[in-house]
C-alpha cells in the first residue's frame, strides 16, 4: 500500500480496491419481470412478475390515503396487523412475525437459523430447483450452503431426495407450494410425509406465497402443519392475492420456540404504518378479495383449458401463473411475445412462466399459442 494524504490534509493508505464479501461473487443477481415494450397501436401487458393485475380494494386505498404520520416510525411489533391476522388465522398474535413481504420474512429465518457458523462447514439450506429464483441469493448472503435439488418432469418437488439430501449440517429446507414458477403445489400427505421423514431439529419452512389461489382439494394447509409441528415455519404475503405487491408487506407463522428467535432477526420497522393499515383494511373486506381471486383463478381455468385444447402440455398450475417448459426456445417466445405486447418471464433456457393478468392479455397469449410452432411434443 502507499501512503498518501487527502484534500482535507489527513494521511492514509492507498488500498488496490475494496473487497466485497467473496460470497457475493458466487449469487446470481436477481432478475425482476420487465415492464412489456410499447407496441404502436396495441395496448402493452405485464405478465412477467406474478403482479395482481387488479388495483387494491377501494377500502384499502382509503386506508392508505388516510395514513399521513409518515414522519412517524411505525409500530414496530405491527401490532394492529398481527391482531388481526390473529383473529383471520385462528393463531395466537405472538406466533407471527411480520416482514417486508415474503421474502423479508424468509431473510429473517434464514438469518435467525442459517449462516456461517464454522468457515470450513457452513450450514446447509435445502430447496428445490428451479424455485423461487430469490432462494440461492438469500441462502447466500446469509452465509449457508444452498444444496438445489431438482424438480421432477412434471415441475413437482422430490420430496424424497429432498429428504435423503439431509446432513448434520442442514438448518433449514424450503418448500414452495406452489412452487414458483413450475406452479405445482404440494399435498398434505406428502408433507406430513416429509416431515415424518426429515429430523424435527431442521427448520422446514413452507413457503404459501400463492396460497390464496390453490384450489387442489388436497392441498397442504401450512397453518394446520405449523400446529402440529414446532419444528415448521409457514411464510405467506399480501404481495399477490391482496394486490399490495408494491407496500412490501408478509409474515411468518410458527411456535413460540421459533419465533423467540426470529423476533431478534426481525428488521426492526420493516412494515411501515402505510402497508400495516393497507394489509388490515385488505383483511376486512377479505370477501371482496376472495371474489377477486376467484377471477384470476377462473382466468386461469380458461388459460390451462386454451393450452390444453392447443396441445400443450403443462404442469398443474395453482398459482397466478402457468409455466410453458420450453426449454431452449424460452428467450425465442419471450421475444415473440415481447413484439405482441406482452412481457413473460424467460427462465434461460428451461422455460417460460406467464402471470395471469386482464382477460385481453389472456386471450392475446393463447393467440400466440396457438401459432407457435415449438408448442408440446418437441418440449
Amino acid at each position: 500500500m502507499t501512503s498518501i494524504e487527502n484534500e482535507a490534509g489527513f494521511a492514509g493508505t492507498a488500498a488496490p480496491g475494496l473487497q466485497p464479501r467473496r460470497a457475493l461473487g458466487k449469487l446470481p443477481r436477481y432478475a425482476a419481470g420487465k415492464p412489456p415494450v410499447v407496441v404502436e397501436g396495441m395496448q402493452s401487458f405485464k405478465l412477467s412478475s406474478n403482479e395482481n393485475a387488479l388495483p387494491p380494494l377501494p377500502a384499502v386505498l382509503e386506508a392508505i390515503r388516510a395514513q399521513t404520520a409518515v414522519n412517524r416510525y411505525p409500530d414496530p411489533m405491527t401490532t394492529t396487523l398481527r391482531t388481526e391476522l390473529s383473529a383471520f388465522l385462528g393463531v395466537p398474535a405472538a406466533d407471527i412475525v411480520t416482514g417486508a413481504g415474503s421474502l423479508g420474512a424468509l431473510n429473517q429465518i434464514l438469518a435467525a437459523f442459517a449462516g456461517q457458523n464454522d468457515f470450513e462447514a457452513p450450514d446447509e439450506v435445502i430447496y428445490a430447483w428451479r424455485s423461487f429464483e430469490a432462494y440461492p441469493i438469500c441462502v447466500g448472503l446469509a452465509g449457508a450452503t444452498g444444496i438445489q435439488i431438482p424438480v421432477q418432469a412434471d415441475g413437482t418437488h422430490d420430496l424424497k431426495a429432498m429428504a435423503a439430501a439431509v446432513t448434520e449440517r442442514t438448518r433449514v429446507i424450503l418448500l414452495c407450494t406452489p412452487n414458483n414458477p413450475t406452479g405445482p403445489g404440494l399435498s398434505r400427505n406428502e408433507v406430513e410425509g416429509f416431515l415424518q421423514a426429515v429430523p424435527s431439529s431442521v427448520v422446514v419452512v413452507i413457503d404459501e406465497a400463492y396460497q390464496e389461489f390453490v384450489r387442489h382439494p388436497d392441498a397442504v394447509d401450512g397453518i394446520e402443519m405449523y400446529r402440529e409441528h414446532e419444528n415448521v415455519i409457514v411464510l405467506r404475503t399480501f404481495s399477490k392475492a391482496h394486490g399490495l405487491a408494491g407496500l412490501r408487506v408478509g409474515y411468518s407463522v410458527a411456535q413460540p420456540l421459533l419465533t423467540d428467535s426470529l423476533r431478534v432477526s426481525a428488521v426492526p420497522f420493516a412494515v411501515s404504518q402505510v402497508g400495516e393499515h393497507a394489509a388490515v383494511a385488505s383483511l376486512q373486506h377479505y370477501g371482496e378479495v376472495a371474489e377477486r381471486v376467484q377471477g384470476i383463478v377462473d382466468e386461469r381455468t380458461r388459460v390451462i383449458d386454451g393450452l390444453r385444447a392447443l396441445g400443450w402440455r403443462i404442469p398443474e398450475a395453482e398459482g397466478n401463473f402457468v409455466w410453458l417448459a420450453l426449454k431452449d426456445y424460452s428467450q425465442d417466445f419471450a421475444d415473440l411475445a415481447g413484439q405482441q405486447g406482452l412481457s413473460v418471464r424467460a427462465f434461460g433456457t428451461e422455460g417460460i412462466r406467464v402471470s395471469i393478468g386482464e382477460p385481453e392479455a389472456n386471450t392475446r397469449f393463447l393467440e400466440l399459442c396457438a401459432g407457435y410452432p415449438h408448442s408440446p411434443g418437441s418440449c
